[in-house]
């Protein structure tokens, strides 16, 4: 996995010198300022149509944002601590692969345009300066969460982490689960945090599609980062199991429906570290006394809720977009992970940015030794755009749904081919936004 700190990466030369002429000033931020940092949180604040950050927010803010590498764009005359205009900022964090190993994936956060400097070029200087850097810095794939699925397709991303929003109704719902050994007990909220931190660390390095999460994300989804508008509803418990160790956590919300003195429980996150753990926090929400809903989103695909039920259509299952990849190197990505069958196949990668570009010959074997090489000698068995490759990447998309849908062109026999070998056990997720 890479160690590359983001914020030894200079603002790329290319961006700079295309909004340069338009009067704007792409630039690296220096966030140990703190008016600096005040104006660029503001106005990623105000990108994403949240409340004004009151000094709190502003201060919880800052402590995450300078360990990043912060890029403004700027009025060319803007006075000194001005709003930037836009803003991004990413760094350098472990990607979870198939078959456990991880890679590493350069994250893209923050990106807001303002409402005032729309349809500028600014957009696309942020993200192509962002994928330039990253490759630059020899980091070879890409990563983010989006707001808007319709935006990052023309850059290369591809919608390869799908994950389930649950909404059960618990009247209806029932149990037919086991009931664990070990037991649920609630926790203070600096602990729920640490708690979660803890947990997500050990599981995340077995699922595919799930990074490293951080601090201050633990602090906001538990309560404990005074910030957080509705701190004061988050509550969590854990469970510890019968050697005393605590296996996962879960912080969640409640609200009440009306007058009705019935309560509706929204999930901010879960996380089990063993089935009994996962069974045990499920029971405590779905049977929760007073509770008629559970919400729970960003859950694996395939979660075993409905299953642990006694009425699976008291929970509504839908499948959403999550996690966005973009390789921008083809040997370093598909080299790094495992494969669930044999593969000896060239691929052409079509890249309009140019990063992917070319013909690959993937070859991986029985006992998942892999080669990944350039090739002008043989002829493609298969052509893909790299977005399409991207969403192959982790194994949350099949090669089969992608070629039905017309983007892969390949013979049937390509496709199984790269449908089983593509294959990742256990599904891919991501349960974080970041």
């Amino acid at each position: 996995m890479s160690t590359i700190d983001a914020r030894d990466v200079p603002a790329d030369p290319t961006s700079t010198e295309r909004l340069s002429p338009a009067g704007f000033d792409y630039r690296v931020v220096d966030l140990t300022d703190d008016a600096t940092a005040d104006a660029f949180q503001r106005a990623a604040d105000r990108g994403f149509l949240g409340a004004e950050p009151n000094a709190d927010a502003l201060a919880h803010a800052r402590a995450v944002f300078q360990t990043r590498r912060n890029i403004g764009v700027y009025e060319a005359e803007a006075v000194p601590h001005a709003f930037p205009v836009a803003t991004t900022n990413a760094w350098v964090t472990p990607l979870t692969l198939p078959g456990g190993g991880s890679i590493g994936m350069w994250a893209i956060s923050m990106v807001t345009v303002a409402g005032t400097h729309r349809r500028r070029g600014i957009a696309r200087a942020l993200l192509e300066g962002e994928l330039r850097a990253a490759a630059s810095a020899g980091v070879p794939i890409a990563g983010l969460t989006a707001s808007e699925a319709t935006i990052y397709g023309r850059y290369g991303f591809g919608p390869a982490v799908p994950v389930a929003r649950f909404v059960v109704d618990t009247r209806r719902a029932g149990w037919n689960g086991v009931t664990p050994p070990g037991r649920v007990e609630y926790v203070d909220r600096e602990t729920l945090a640490a708690d979660i931190g803890r947990v997500h660390d050990r599981t995340r390095r077995a699922v595919p599609g799930r990074i490293e999460g951080w601090q201050g994300r633990w602090e906001g989804l538990s309560g404990a980062a005074t910030s957080v508008t509705e701190r004061d509803k988050v509550r969590g418990v854990r469970y510890v199991d019968e050697a005393g160790e605590v296996r996962g956590a879960v912080a969640y919300t409640m609200n009440e429906k009306g007058d009705s003195f019935r309560f509706a429980l929204d999930v901010r996150l879960l996380v089990a570290e063993t089935p009994d753990a996962l069974a045990a926090l499920w029971r405590f929400v779905v049977q929760h006394d007073l509770v008629d809903q559970v919400t729970a989103d960003l859950r694996p695909v395939g979660d075993a809720l409905p299953w642990l039920v006694a009425d699976q259509r008291a929970v509504e299952q839908s499948v959403h977009d999550h996690g966005w990849l973009r390789i921008l190197d083809v040997p370093d990505a598909l080299s790094a992970r495992t494969y669930s069958g044999p593969l000896d196949l060239v691929i052409r990668v079509d890249d309009p940015l140019g990063f992917a570009e070319g013909s690959w010959h993937i070859q991986a074997d029985a006992d998942g030794d892999v080669t990944v090489e350039e090739t002008s000698e043989r002829a493609a068995d298969v052509t893909i755009g790299v977005s399409a490759l991207s969403a192959l990447f982790v194994g949350g998309v099949g090669a089969m749904t992608l070629h039905a849908a017309g983007l892969i062109a390949a013979d049937d026999a390509a496709v199984r081919s790269l449908d089983r070998a593509f294959a990742a056990s256990p599904a891919p997720n991501l349960d974080i936004w970041y």
